[in-house]
Protein backbone atom coordinates (compact mmCIF):
# COMPACT_ATOMS: atom_id res chain seq x y z
CA UNK A 1 0.00 0.00 0.00
CA UNK A 2 1.33 3.52 -0.64
CA UNK A 3 2.32 5.73 1.79
CA UNK A 4 -0.36 8.53 2.20
CA UNK A 5 0.95 12.26 1.69
CA UNK A 6 -0.67 15.27 3.53
CA UNK A 7 1.08 18.71 3.18
CA UNK A 8 1.15 21.74 5.76
CA UNK A 9 2.94 24.66 5.70
CA UNK A 10 4.32 23.48 9.68
CA UNK A 11 4.24 20.20 11.43
CA UNK A 12 4.68 20.20 14.74
CA UNK A 13 6.24 17.09 15.91
CA UNK A 14 5.07 16.76 20.14
CA UNK A 15 1.75 17.68 21.86
CA UNK A 16 3.17 18.95 25.35
CA UNK A 17 3.13 22.62 26.53
CA UNK A 18 5.61 23.61 24.13
CA UNK A 19 3.91 22.30 20.81
CA UNK A 20 0.60 23.54 22.16
CA UNK A 21 2.01 27.14 22.13
CA UNK A 22 3.26 26.68 18.62
CA UNK A 23 0.24 25.15 17.54
CA UNK A 24 -1.46 28.14 18.96
CA UNK A 25 0.21 31.15 17.63
CA UNK A 26 0.31 29.57 14.24
CA UNK A 27 -3.46 29.15 14.39
CA UNK A 28 -3.61 32.90 15.52
CA UNK A 29 -1.60 33.89 12.20
CA UNK A 30 -3.60 31.59 9.96
CA UNK A 31 -1.16 29.39 9.28
CA UNK A 32 -1.83 25.63 7.64
CA UNK A 33 -0.34 23.61 10.31
CA UNK A 34 -1.13 20.11 11.97
CA UNK A 35 0.72 19.09 15.26
CA UNK A 36 1.29 15.17 15.37
CA UNK A 37 1.96 13.91 19.18
CA UNK A 38 2.92 10.33 20.29
CA UNK A 39 0.22 9.65 23.20
CA UNK A 40 -3.55 8.27 22.99
CA UNK A 41 -4.60 11.56 24.74
CA UNK A 42 -3.06 15.22 25.39
CA UNK A 43 -1.55 15.95 28.47
CA UNK A 44 -0.42 12.08 29.43
CA UNK A 45 3.11 12.88 29.84
CA UNK A 46 2.04 15.00 32.62
CA UNK A 47 -0.12 12.55 34.27
CA UNK A 48 1.70 9.73 34.04
CA UNK A 49 4.61 10.78 36.53
CA UNK A 50 4.38 10.32 40.26
CA UNK A 51 0.54 11.40 41.91
CA UNK A 52 2.06 13.57 44.56
CA UNK A 53 4.46 15.95 41.31
CA UNK A 54 3.22 19.44 41.83
CA UNK A 55 4.72 22.16 39.60
CA UNK A 56 7.41 24.39 40.62
CA UNK A 57 5.65 27.06 39.21
CA UNK A 58 2.26 28.88 40.69
CA UNK A 59 -0.99 28.65 38.70
CA UNK A 60 -0.15 32.54 37.61
CA UNK A 61 2.52 30.95 35.52
CA UNK A 62 1.31 27.94 34.15
CA UNK A 63 -0.78 29.45 31.93
CA UNK A 64 -0.28 29.09 27.89
CA UNK A 65 -1.10 31.78 25.49
CA UNK A 66 -4.62 33.01 25.53
CA UNK A 67 -5.67 30.90 28.71
CA UNK A 68 -4.88 31.46 31.92
CA UNK A 69 -5.07 27.97 34.86
CA UNK A 70 -7.66 27.69 36.08
CA UNK A 71 -6.60 27.20 39.40
CA UNK A 72 -6.02 30.01 42.63
CA UNK A 73 -3.26 32.35 41.36
CA UNK A 74 -0.87 31.52 44.08
CA UNK A 75 -1.43 27.37 44.08
CA UNK A 76 1.14 24.79 42.38
CA UNK A 77 -0.74 22.43 40.25
CA UNK A 78 -0.52 18.97 40.13
CA UNK A 79 0.99 17.05 37.24
CA UNK A 80 -2.56 15.48 36.80
CA UNK A 81 -4.15 19.51 36.93
CA UNK A 82 -1.71 20.23 34.55
CA UNK A 83 -2.50 17.36 31.85
CA UNK A 84 -6.03 18.05 32.26
CA UNK A 85 -4.96 21.83 31.34
CA UNK A 86 -3.14 20.71 28.57
CA UNK A 87 -6.51 18.94 26.91
CA UNK A 88 -8.77 21.31 27.38
CA UNK A 89 -5.93 24.12 25.86
CA UNK A 90 -6.36 21.85 22.82
CA UNK A 91 -10.42 22.41 23.28
CA UNK A 92 -10.83 25.25 23.82
CA UNK A 93 -8.39 26.87 21.39
CA UNK A 94 -9.76 24.31 18.54
CA UNK A 95 -5.67 23.46 18.06
CA UNK A 96 -5.28 21.02 15.26
CA UNK A 97 -3.57 18.11 17.24
CA UNK A 98 -3.82 14.51 15.92
CA UNK A 99 -2.72 11.79 19.10
CA UNK A 100 -1.73 8.67 18.75
CA UNK A 101 0.67 9.56 15.95
CA UNK A 102 4.28 8.68 15.96
CA UNK A 103 6.72 9.90 13.98
CA UNK A 104 9.72 7.95 13.24
CA UNK A 105 11.32 10.61 11.13
CA UNK A 106 12.01 13.60 9.56
CA UNK A 107 14.09 13.81 6.30
CA UNK A 108 14.46 16.35 3.26
CA UNK A 109 12.92 16.42 0.12
CA UNK A 110 14.72 19.17 -1.93
CA UNK A 111 13.51 22.18 -0.31
CA UNK A 112 10.34 20.45 1.13
CA UNK A 113 10.36 18.20 5.27
CA UNK A 114 8.98 15.11 4.78
CA UNK A 115 7.73 13.99 8.02
CA UNK A 116 7.00 10.28 8.30
CA UNK A 117 4.82 8.30 10.89
CA UNK A 118 4.48 5.00 9.60
CA UNK A 119 2.85 4.87 6.11
CA UNK A 120 1.40 8.48 6.56
CA UNK A 121 3.48 11.37 4.99
CA UNK A 122 3.28 14.56 5.88
CA UNK A 123 5.03 17.53 3.54
CA UNK A 124 5.91 20.72 4.86
CA UNK A 125 8.43 23.53 4.52
CA UNK A 126 8.58 24.18 8.30
CA UNK A 127 8.80 21.27 11.01
CA UNK A 128 9.31 22.27 14.61
CA UNK A 129 10.20 18.99 17.25
CA UNK A 130 8.26 19.83 20.25
CA UNK A 131 9.30 16.35 22.13
CA UNK A 132 10.75 17.64 25.15
CA UNK A 133 13.39 16.31 27.18
CA UNK A 134 11.71 13.64 28.97
CA UNK A 135 12.81 10.44 26.30
CA UNK A 136 15.31 8.37 27.11
CA UNK A 137 15.85 7.54 30.72
CA UNK A 138 19.78 8.04 31.37
CA UNK A 139 20.93 5.50 33.69
CA UNK A 140 24.78 5.01 34.76
CA UNK A 141 26.99 2.31 33.78
CA UNK A 142 27.59 1.20 37.28
CA UNK A 143 23.43 0.04 37.31
CA UNK A 144 24.79 -2.95 35.52
CA UNK A 145 26.74 -3.85 38.16
CA UNK A 146 24.14 -4.16 41.05
CA UNK A 147 22.94 -7.27 42.63
CA UNK A 148 19.71 -8.51 40.86
CA UNK A 149 18.22 -8.27 44.55
CA UNK A 150 18.41 -4.34 44.61
CA UNK A 151 14.93 -2.96 42.67
CA UNK A 152 16.12 -0.34 40.98
CA UNK A 153 13.85 2.67 39.43
CA UNK A 154 14.56 5.86 37.08
CA UNK A 155 12.74 9.08 38.60
CA UNK A 156 10.41 8.27 35.64
CA UNK A 157 8.82 5.24 37.14
CA UNK A 158 8.75 6.33 40.64
CA UNK A 159 5.54 6.08 41.75
CA UNK A 160 5.23 6.44 45.73
CA UNK A 161 6.40 5.13 48.50
CA UNK A 162 4.80 2.54 49.16
CA UNK A 163 5.97 0.70 46.17
CA UNK A 164 9.69 1.38 47.41
CA UNK A 165 11.85 -1.15 50.06
CA UNK A 166 14.02 0.43 52.32
CA UNK A 167 16.53 1.26 52.68
CA UNK A 168 16.95 4.06 49.22
CA UNK A 169 19.60 5.40 47.81
CA UNK A 170 18.50 7.95 45.42
CA UNK A 171 20.74 9.47 42.64
CA UNK A 172 20.84 12.65 41.54
CA UNK A 173 20.39 15.99 43.65
CA UNK A 174 18.41 18.07 41.63
CA UNK A 175 14.47 18.91 41.14
CA UNK A 176 13.81 15.30 41.01
CA UNK A 177 15.86 13.77 42.88
CA UNK A 178 15.46 16.11 46.00
CA UNK A 179 11.12 15.71 45.53
CA UNK A 180 11.73 11.95 45.74
CA UNK A 181 14.09 11.30 48.60
CA UNK A 182 12.16 13.68 50.87
CA UNK A 183 8.65 11.91 49.87
CA UNK A 184 10.01 8.45 50.62
CA UNK A 185 11.90 8.87 53.87
CA UNK A 186 8.63 11.33 54.88
CA UNK A 187 6.68 8.11 54.78
CA UNK A 188 9.99 6.75 56.49
CA UNK A 189 12.64 4.84 54.79
CA UNK A 190 16.08 5.29 55.81
CA UNK A 191 17.05 7.41 52.80
CA UNK A 192 20.44 8.49 51.33
CA UNK A 193 20.73 11.53 48.26
CA UNK A 194 23.67 11.08 46.65
CA UNK A 195 25.07 13.69 44.00
CA UNK A 196 26.16 17.33 43.81
CA UNK A 197 25.02 20.50 45.41
CA UNK A 198 22.79 22.54 42.54
CA UNK A 199 22.25 25.37 44.97
CA UNK A 200 18.64 26.58 45.91
CA UNK A 201 16.16 29.30 45.09
CA UNK A 202 16.84 31.92 48.61
CA UNK A 203 13.31 31.96 49.55
CA UNK A 204 11.05 28.79 50.05
CA UNK A 205 8.94 28.22 46.88
CA UNK A 206 5.91 28.22 48.89
CA UNK A 207 6.69 31.00 51.13
CA UNK A 208 4.98 34.75 51.56
CA UNK A 209 8.30 36.00 50.82
CA UNK A 210 8.46 33.75 47.80
CA UNK A 211 5.14 35.22 46.61
CA UNK A 212 6.15 38.45 47.30
CA UNK A 213 9.40 37.61 45.43
CA UNK A 214 7.92 35.95 42.18
CA UNK A 215 8.05 38.64 39.58
CA UNK A 216 11.55 39.08 40.00
CA UNK A 217 12.47 35.74 39.84
CA UNK A 218 10.51 35.63 36.78
CA UNK A 219 12.24 39.11 35.83
CA UNK A 220 15.81 36.79 36.14
CA UNK A 221 14.49 34.12 34.47
CA UNK A 222 13.28 36.20 31.70
CA UNK A 223 15.73 38.52 31.51
CA UNK A 224 18.98 38.17 32.94
CA UNK A 225 19.39 34.75 32.66
CA UNK A 226 19.00 34.29 28.97
CA UNK A 227 21.93 33.65 26.16
CA UNK A 228 22.11 37.11 25.46
CA UNK A 229 23.94 38.19 28.63
CA UNK A 230 27.34 36.46 30.01
CA UNK A 231 25.37 35.07 33.22
CA UNK A 232 23.05 33.20 31.25
CA UNK A 233 25.75 31.77 28.96
CA UNK A 234 27.82 30.66 31.63
CA UNK A 235 24.63 29.22 33.78
CA UNK A 236 23.01 27.21 30.46
CA UNK A 237 25.84 24.39 30.50
CA UNK A 238 26.12 23.82 34.25
CA UNK A 239 21.56 23.75 34.10
CA UNK A 240 21.91 21.31 30.75
CA UNK A 241 24.49 19.06 32.70
CA UNK A 242 23.21 19.13 36.79
CA UNK A 243 19.96 20.32 36.75
CA UNK A 244 18.88 24.10 37.98
CA UNK A 245 18.92 25.39 41.44
CA UNK A 246 16.45 23.14 44.20
CA UNK A 247 13.26 25.00 44.27
CA UNK A 248 10.72 23.25 46.29
CA UNK A 249 12.27 20.71 48.78
CA UNK A 250 15.65 22.12 50.03
CA UNK A 251 18.62 21.64 51.63
CA UNK A 252 17.05 22.04 55.07
CA UNK A 253 13.62 20.29 54.20
CA UNK A 254 15.40 16.83 53.23
CA UNK A 255 17.91 17.26 56.78
CA UNK A 256 14.40 17.75 58.77
CA UNK A 257 13.05 15.02 57.08
CA UNK A 258 15.98 12.78 57.98
CA UNK A 259 17.27 12.21 54.40
CA UNK A 260 21.09 11.54 54.66
CA UNK A 261 22.71 13.84 51.72
CA UNK A 262 26.03 12.83 50.70
CA UNK A 263 28.21 14.86 47.74
CA UNK A 264 30.13 11.70 46.58
CA UNK A 265 29.35 10.45 43.68
CA UNK A 266 28.16 6.83 43.28
CA UNK A 267 31.09 5.75 40.99
CA UNK A 268 31.57 1.92 41.18
CA UNK A 269 29.74 -1.28 42.80
CA UNK A 270 31.23 -3.78 46.10
CA UNK A 271 29.94 -6.82 46.21
CA UNK A 272 27.03 -5.71 44.28
CA UNK A 273 25.98 -3.22 46.24
CA UNK A 274 26.43 0.82 45.31
CA UNK A 275 30.15 2.51 46.26
CA UNK A 276 30.67 6.25 46.75
CA UNK A 277 33.96 7.68 45.57
CA UNK A 278 35.11 7.99 49.11
CA UNK A 279 35.09 3.86 49.34
CA UNK A 280 32.29 4.07 51.82
CA UNK A 281 30.03 1.13 50.40
CA UNK A 282 25.93 1.00 50.56
CA UNK A 283 23.67 -1.50 51.23
CA UNK A 284 20.32 -0.34 50.14
CA UNK A 285 17.59 -2.40 48.33
CA UNK A 286 16.33 -0.01 46.20
CA UNK A 287 18.05 3.08 44.08
CA UNK A 288 15.91 5.37 42.18
CA UNK A 289 18.15 6.65 39.50
CA UNK A 290 17.18 10.67 39.55
CA UNK A 291 20.09 11.08 36.78
CA UNK A 292 17.87 12.57 34.14
CA UNK A 293 17.40 11.99 30.06
CA UNK A 294 18.97 11.74 27.23
CA UNK A 295 17.93 13.10 24.13
CA UNK A 296 17.63 11.04 20.89
CA UNK A 297 17.83 12.46 17.57
CA UNK A 298 18.51 9.97 15.44
CA UNK A 299 15.08 9.87 13.82
CA UNK A 300 15.80 13.12 12.19
CA UNK A 301 17.87 12.60 9.37
CA UNK A 302 18.27 16.71 8.43
CA UNK A 303 22.20 17.46 9.18
CA UNK A 304 22.45 19.88 12.67
CA UNK A 305 25.20 20.05 15.32
CA UNK A 306 24.71 19.03 18.67
CA UNK A 307 26.08 20.23 21.16
CA UNK A 308 25.33 19.64 25.25
CA UNK A 309 23.55 17.10 23.69
CA UNK A 310 21.16 19.21 22.31
CA UNK A 311 20.59 20.75 18.91
CA UNK A 312 22.43 24.42 18.26
CA UNK A 313 19.96 26.42 17.34
CA UNK A 314 19.41 30.49 18.03
CA UNK A 315 15.87 31.22 19.49
CA UNK A 316 14.65 28.07 18.00
CA UNK A 317 15.94 27.91 14.52
CA UNK A 318 18.82 25.93 13.35
CA UNK A 319 21.29 28.13 11.40
CA UNK A 320 22.16 24.51 9.33
CA UNK A 321 18.92 23.59 8.44
CA UNK A 322 16.21 26.28 7.36
CA UNK A 323 12.92 25.67 8.21
CA UNK A 324 13.76 23.40 11.46
CA UNK A 325 13.13 24.79 14.71
CA UNK A 326 13.05 23.02 18.33
CA UNK A 327 11.10 24.25 21.56
CA UNK A 328 10.94 23.12 24.72
CA UNK A 329 14.37 23.08 25.38
CA UNK A 330 16.02 23.61 28.69
CA UNK A 331 17.61 27.40 28.47
CA UNK A 332 16.60 27.34 24.33
CA UNK A 333 16.76 30.92 25.21
CA UNK A 334 16.43 31.38 29.02
CA UNK A 335 15.97 29.86 32.06
CA UNK A 336 12.76 30.25 31.82
CA UNK A 337 12.38 27.94 28.92
CA UNK A 338 12.32 24.55 30.95
CA UNK A 339 9.27 26.13 32.79
CA UNK A 340 5.81 26.56 31.46
CA UNK A 341 5.65 29.93 31.62
CA UNK A 342 8.13 29.99 28.88
CA UNK A 343 6.67 27.96 26.34
CA UNK A 344 4.83 31.00 25.03
CA UNK A 345 7.46 33.38 24.25
CA UNK A 346 9.58 30.90 22.65
CA UNK A 347 6.61 29.78 20.94
CA UNK A 348 5.88 32.53 19.22
CA UNK A 349 9.74 34.03 18.48
CA UNK A 350 9.62 30.29 16.48
CA UNK A 351 6.16 31.24 14.74
CA UNK A 352 7.79 34.86 13.58
CA UNK A 353 10.58 33.83 12.40
CA UNK A 354 8.48 30.90 10.23
CA UNK A 355 6.62 34.00 8.84
CA UNK A 356 9.85 35.70 7.99
CA UNK A 357 11.33 32.54 6.32
CA UNK A 358 7.98 31.96 4.32
CA UNK A 359 7.81 36.00 3.17
CA UNK A 360 11.40 34.85 1.90
CA UNK A 361 10.82 31.55 0.03
CA UNK A 362 7.95 33.81 -1.30
CA UNK A 363 10.25 35.99 -2.58
CA UNK A 364 12.60 33.36 -3.83
CA UNK A 365 15.22 35.21 -1.44
CA UNK A 366 16.58 32.41 0.83
CA UNK A 367 16.79 30.13 -2.46
CA UNK A 368 19.34 33.11 -4.03
CA UNK A 369 21.16 32.98 -1.03
CA UNK A 370 21.35 29.40 -0.93
CA UNK A 371 22.71 29.44 -4.57
CA UNK A 372 25.52 32.54 -4.00
CA UNK A 373 26.67 30.54 -0.27
CA UNK A 374 27.08 27.68 -2.68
Amino acid sequence: MAARTERFDTVVVGGGQAGLATAYHLARRGRSYVVLDAGERIGDSWRKRWPSLRLYSPARSCGLPGMPFPAPRNSFPSGREMGDYLEAYVRENGLAVRSGVEVDGVAKEGDTYVVSAGRQRYEAANVVVATGVFQKPRVPDVAQGLDAGIVQLHSVQYRDPSRVHGPVLVVGAAHSGADIAFELARAGHATILAGRDTGAIPVPLESRRARLAWPVLVFLWTRVFTMSTPIGRKMRSKVREHGGPLLRVRSDDLERAGVERTYERVVGVTDGLPTLADGRVLPVRTVVWATGFESDYSWIRVPFEIEDGYPVQHRGAVPTAPGLYFVGLPFLHSFSSMLVLGAGPDAERVVRHIEARDRRLEHGIEAAEARAAA
